[in-house]
């Protein structure tokens, strides 16, 4: 019996076999270009401190800790993200924090996380943070600091660190950082951009007035690092340079914070006082002690002294000194300032920037607008 072979033409074969790989090289590259389309689970940003962080690509969850973060976290509208709180923050309503009055309820129902505030170091409590389990760490470290919370949590920690004052560059590097690890870029540049509008306003009532025709004006009893009394005053002022006033502790050789010597005040001899009202306590103090130091200052004598409300506080309230910088103008150039009413103006700023209008929490927390007598 024959077994018959069924044999297949070559060209059949060669056909069959191009078919075969074909298909393999097709399945290959469509696996490679799924794969190229697959978005990453990750992403890399750059920090305030230029530190390189690798992140989740979507951020929900976050703990701000330290010196700002929780601030920036209220301007730009998510503190619903945040799944922890600072003690400082559940505590008593502090309106030294301008975010504080608003948030206060919500920062108390969360569990803590850190005591609040610091100098940049690191002062997060990493048990309960990692039992937390946050997406991203947001916080006003140093890059020693946060390099340290981030290996005790395993979790990334990104800097939005700043320096005080009235909205420089550093903060709108911050707020644009935090921004971009929570998605909340078009808030951002909304407040940036409400920041510029506001300073441009300041800056184009008084640009063109000569220093002779303007009142020599000191601001004492400025808080920094905690509390001071009178001689506690700041050059480069930034409520006062804002609206170009004649600060006379420009004067001094000293770029910043300084206690000026008491004579030296004297010599400068002020129009105009702004002093902290949280201070007041100090100042008065200082006037029971010797009442003709004072009565020598022709701010005193003829009642041009009043309050400029701290504005520096575990960072710094922009609300704050967006208010003081429109405040001082209404004081040192009534004319060119004749159209601003303070209360009003503070309440668009305070509601543009916490959704809410704690004007009059300020004022019953001792953050007021107005003159005030020393030794009172």
């Amino acid at each position: 019996m024959r077994i018959r072979t069924k044999f297949f033409p070559i060209s059949l074969i060669a056909l069959l076999l191009l078919l075969f790989f074909g298909l393999a090289a097709c399945s290959n590259d469509n696996t490679e270009a799924s794969s190229a389309e697959t978005p990453s689970d990750t992403r890399v940003i750059t920090d305030a401190l230029g530190r390189e962080v690798e992140i989740p690509a979507q951020v929900d969850s976050i703990i701000a800790l330290g010196s700002g973060a929780p601030r920036l976290a209220a301007y730009l509208d998510v503190v619903d993200m945040m799944v922890g709180a600072e003690e400082y923050n559940t505590e008593d309503v502090v309106v030294l924090r301008d975010y504080n009055p608003v948030h206060i309820d919500t920062f108390r129902t969360l569990p803590i996380v850190g005591p609040g505030g610091g100098s940049g170091d690191n002062n997060g409590f990493p048990e309960e943070i990692i039992l937390i389990a946050p997406d991203v760490i947001i916080a006003g470290f140093d890059w020693e600091a946060a390099d340290e919370l981030q290996a005790q949590t395993n979790i990334p920690v990104v800097s939005i660190r700043h320096s005080t004052g009235l909205a420089n560059e550093s903060f709108y590097a911050a707020l644009r950082v935090f921004a971009e690890v929570v998605g909340a870029e078009e808030r951002c540049e909304a407040l940036l951009s409400y920041i510029d509008e506001a300073k441009a306003d300041l800056e184009l009532r008084t640009a063109n007035i000569p220093d002779n025709e303007k009142s020599s004006v000191y601001a004492g009893a400025v808080t920094w690092n905690g509390r001071r009394g009178f001689s506690g005053t700041y050059s480069n002022f930034g409520p006062l340079a804002a609206v170009n006033a004649l600060n006379v502790a420009d004067d001094a050789d000293i770029d910043g914070f300084f206690e000026a010597d008491l004579e030296k005040i004297v010599v400068w001899d002020p129009d105009v006082i702004f002093l902290d009202p949280g201070n007041m306590d100090l100042v008065n103090s200082e006037h029971a002690s010797n009442p003709d130091y004072f009565a020598s200052l022709r701010a005193v004598r003829d009642g041009r002294v009043y309050t400029m409300p701290a504005f520096n506080f575990a960072g710094t309230n922009i609300t704050y000194a967006l208010i003081n910088a429109y405040y001082a103008g209404t004081v040192l150039f009534p004319e060119e300032f004749a159209d601003v009413d303070i209360e009003d103006k503070a309440g668009e700023i305070l509601e543009t920037f916490l959704g809410k209008n704690t004007f009059e929490i300020m004022a019953r927390g001792g953050l007021h607008y107005g003159t005030i007598t020393i030794g009172e």
